[in-house]
C-alpha cells in the first residue's frame, strides 16, 4: 500500500501540473465574458460608422433594401471575421478552463487515494510527520477550492494560482519531506491526535486556499487603481477586486473558529500528556502568533476605518506564520512537537 500511495501522489502532482497548464491557456486567451464585452461594442461601432459614412441609415434610406442599405450590409459583413476570431478564442479559453477544472477533480481524487492508501499502510491517520501533513493540507485546500468553484464558476481563473501552489508544495514534499511509512510515535498515540491534528489540518487547508484570493486581491486592486507594471499586470484577467476580497474574508472567517478550537484542543492534550497546558514550546508559540495575526485580520476587516488592502496584508502575514510553524519550527527548532520525521 505504501508503494501505491507514492505512485498516486506522483500521478496527482503530474495531473495538477497539466491542470495548471490548461488554466494558463485559459488565462492567456481570456474568458468568454471579456471577449463578448469587446465584440458587442465593436459591432455597434461598425454599424454606426457605416451609417454615418454613407449619410444614410435605416430611417434615411427607407430600409436596408436600397443601395445605401445594401452598402451598409456589405460593409458590415466585412467586419465579421474579427468577432469570429474572438469568438473562437473565447471558445478555446472556455474549453481549456473546463478541462482544467475536470483535471483538478481528477488530481484531487488521486491525491485522496494517496492519503487513504498511506493511512492503510500505516494503520493510522496519515498525519504523523511533515510529509503526511503537507499531503493532507494541500488536499483540504484543493477540495475546498472545488466547492468554491462549484458555487462560484466565475472565479475559475483563480485555479491557475491554486494549482501552481499545489504543484510547488507537493513537489517540495515529495523531494524534501518524504519519509517511509512508520508507526505513530508513543507521544502521539491518543484520541486527541485525531481531534487536535484533524482540526489543525482542516483549518490550515482553508487558510492555504484563502491566501490565493488574498494575494490575487492585492494584485487586482492595484491593477484597478491604474498600476500597469509587473506584478499587477498578472491580475488583468482575474475576477473583480471586490469579489476576491469577499472570498478572502469568507474563507478566513470560516477557518478561524476551527483553528481556535484546534489550539484549545492542543492545550488540553498537552495537559493530559505533559502535565501542563501551555509551555511556550516553539510550535505552541508560533501557533499563538498565527492565532493573534488572524484575529487581527478579522478585527481589521470588521473595522470601517481600516482599508481592505491593509487588512488583506494581515491575512497574508498570517499564512506566512503558518508556513513558519510548519517548516521553520520543524527545521530550525527543537521541542516537544518535533515530529517532522525529516533527517
Amino acid at each position: 500500500m505504501s508503494a501505491v500511495s507514492d505512485q498516486l501522489a506522483t500521478f496527482a502532482i503530474l495531473v495538477y501540473l497539466v491542470a495548471m497548464i490548461s488554466h494558463a491557456v485559459e488565462y492567456a486567451l481570456g474568458n468568454v465574458r471579456a471577449v463578448a464585452a469587446r465584440v458587442a461594442p465593436a459591432r455597434e461601432l461598425v454599424g454606426a460608422g457605416v451609417g454615418a459614412a454613407s449619410g444614410t441609415g435605416v430611417g434615411a434610406a427607407g430600409g436596408t433594401d436600397g443601395p445605401a442599405g445594401g452598402d451598409a450590409a456589405r460593409a458590415g459583413s466585412i467586419s465579421t471575421p474579427l468577432p469570429t476570431r474572438r469568438s473562437r478564442s473565447a471558445g478555446r479559453a472556455r474549453l481549456a478552463g473546463r478541462i482544467a477544472a475536470w483535471l483538478t477533480v481528477l488530481a484531487a481524487a488521486l491525491h485522496l487515494g494517496a492519503l487513504v492508501t498511506r493511512g492503510i499502510a500505516a494503520d493510522r491517520m496519515p498525519w504523523g510527520n511533515m510529509y503526511e501533513f503537507v499531503l493532507t493540507v494541500t488536499w483540504i485546500g484543493t477540495a475546498a477550492w472545488l466547492v468554491v468553484l462549484w458555487k462560484r464558476p466565475s472565479l475559475r481563473r483563480l485555479g491557475l494560482f491554486l494549482t501552481l501552489v499545489m504543484v510547488l508544495l507537493l513537489a517540495f514534499a515529495e523531494l524534501k519531506l518524504y519519509v517511509p511509512v512508520v508507526p505513530l510515535m508513543p507521544a502521539l498515540q491518543s484520541y486527541w491526535f485525531i481531534i487536535h491534528v484533524s482540526t489543525i489540518v482542516f483549518s490550515s487547508g482553508i487558510f492555504l486556499l484563502g491566501v490565493v484570493p488574498a494575494v490575487s486581491f492585492l494584485l487586482r486592486s492595484g491593477y484597478e487603481q491604474g498600476r500597469r507594471s509587473f506584478p499587477y499586470t498578472l491580475a488583468r484577467r482575474l475576477p473583480g477586486a471586490a469579489d476576491l476580497e469577499r472570498l478572502t474574508f469568507a474563507l478566513h472567517a470560516f477557518a478561524f473558529p476551527i483553528f481556535t478550537f484546534a489550539v484549545i484542543a492542543g492545550a488540553i492534550w498537552a495537559e493530559a500528556a505533559w502535565g501542563r497546558a501551555w509551555g511556550w514550546d516553539p510550535k505552541e508559540t508560533w501557533a499563538f502568533i498565527s492565532w493573534v495575526v488572524y484575529a487581527g485580520y478579522l478585527h481589521a476587516r470588521a473595522t470601517p476605518s481600516v482599508k481592505r488592502n491593509v487588512a488583506t496584508w494581515i491575512a497574508v502575514l498570517g499564512f506566512l506564520t503558518v508556513l513558519m510553524n510548519l517548516f521553520g519550527v520543524n527545521f530550525f527548532f527543537t521541542g516537544l512537537h518535533s515530529y517532522a520525521g525529516v533527517e
